[in-house]
């Protein structure tokens, strides 16, 4: 296995995404919905790795990815310009995959998965909703408040088919990789939520950039010890891995 294998695995699953998502009407005024390769290789990591995968397993990452796109589909919803034609329609494209994740599960009959993902969204948007209570959080608050946005369904997927080994990578690959593209947007001039709220409510003397450049460069440091000493993934996982994350060869 190589690059290009895990390339072309991620690149068939989100075929069969976009084949559930597909809809005339939305497609002509609205994009395809955005989905994350990164979270998409996490998914397929157990697969990957040489895990049993069969059909159930195939259509369970199908489902966990089309909630993650309705989630964003919904976050994109300016509440001043809700209403909009291309609002609307976003509001829309949410509701439809949410109603497709659904009836995915209801067709594989499994009532267990179905309440485990249902809880895992609930813990999502629990967790994006404190963005709006003006609390003042500290630099890991805000950390953990990443971890679970970016990872919390990938958790309830691997908890679900018994994938707990791949816990460890996959959270601090998915947070460090949000961080980094925080970080270079900031660096770019492109303010987001999360920046404005961790400078609006935790108490820093250092500025902001440097904060999460630390946060980073411990991530980094992290992840390639943990490479460089673990014996759970296949040589070419873990250089897939370090080269997604930019991380110094060990």
């Amino acid at each position: 296995m190589d690059a290009t294998y895990i390339t072309e695995r991620i690149e068939q699953l989100k075929t069969n995404i976009y084949n559930q998502l597909h809809h005339n009407t939305l497609l002509k005024y609205i994009e395809d919905a955005k989905l994350d390769e990164q979270q998409l290789f996490f998914l397929l990591l157990p697969y990957l790795n040489g895990e049993n995968w069969d059909e159930d397993l195939n259509t369970s990452a199908v489902t966990i990815a089309i909630v993650h796109a309705s989630l964003d589909e919904h976050d994109k919803i300016d509440e001043y310009e809700a209403t909009n034609k291309e609002q609307q329609l976003t509001v829309l494209s949410g509701d439809f995959y949410s109603g497709r994740y659904y009836q995915l599960l209801a067709e594989t009959g499994n009532i267990l998965l179905i309440r485990e993902i249902s809880k895992g969204i609930a813990i999502r948007c629990e967790q994006q909703m404190r963005v709006y209570e003006k609390n003042k959080l500290t630099i890991r608050e805000w950390i953990h408040y990443i971890l679970t946005i970016e990872t919390e369904l990938i958790h309830k997927f691997y908890s679900f088919y018994e994938f707990e080994k791949y816990n460890n990578i996959m959270t601090n690959s998915l947070v460090l990789l949000r961080l980094q593209h925080e970080l270079l947007n900031y660096q770019n001039g492109q303010v987001s939520t999360f920046i404005q709220m961790i400078q609006s409510s935790v108490n820093i003397s250092e500025s902001v950039e440097k904060v999460i450049a630390q946060e980073v460069d411990m991530l980094k440091d992290e992840l390639s010890e943990y490479l460089h000493s673990s014996n759970l993934l296949k040589d070419d996982i873990k250089l897939y891995i370090k080269n997604q994350l930019a991380l110094v060869q060990k």
